[in-house]
């Protein structure tokens, strides 16, 4: 069901939002290759330029293959593989933001004692909806 008044529209969803499951987030593979594609030609322009950022581009990939991100009801969790290797509780957020919408390319956010920058190797749509239901920016 849906109303239109004034600009606004009201919106009446059945859906609802389970906070109690985990969404583990695909891998995109989108940076890297870009990265490495680009570098192929910049090599004869500028060779260690080039080099520079092929072995950037493949150090993305080699990340992209091995990390996950998990989204709790109450945490960020980023794994390698099976194991744990950060913990972030959603209670400690300050600020989240994924940079540049047309082609996301950096997911920043700000905890209570630091700030931390991710490029995103993940599906940058469900990254966005996972980040507005479990945690709303403030």
């Amino acid at each position: 069901m849906s109303t239109k008044r004034a600009g606004l529209e009201t919106v009446t969803t059945s859906f609802v939002p389970n906070f109690g499951s985990t969404v583990k987030l695909k891998p995109s593979y989108n940076i890297p290759v870009v990265l490495v594609i680009a570098a192929i030609p910049l090599v004869l322009v500028q060779a260690w330029l080039g080099v520079a950022i092929a072995l950037f581009g493949l150090f993305l990939l080699f990340q992209t293959v091995t990390l996950s991100l998990h989204f709790t009801a109450t945490d960020l969790d980023i794994y390698r593989g099976e194991k744990l290797l950060r913990r972030f509780p959603y209670q400690e957020w300050q600020n989240w933001r994924i940079f540049w919408n047309p082609v996301p390319i950096l997911f920043y956010f700000k905890e209570v004692k630091s700030i931390h920058f991710l490029p995103i190797l993940f599906d940058p749509n469900a990254l966005k909806t996972c980040l507005e239901e479990r945690c709303p920016r403030i």
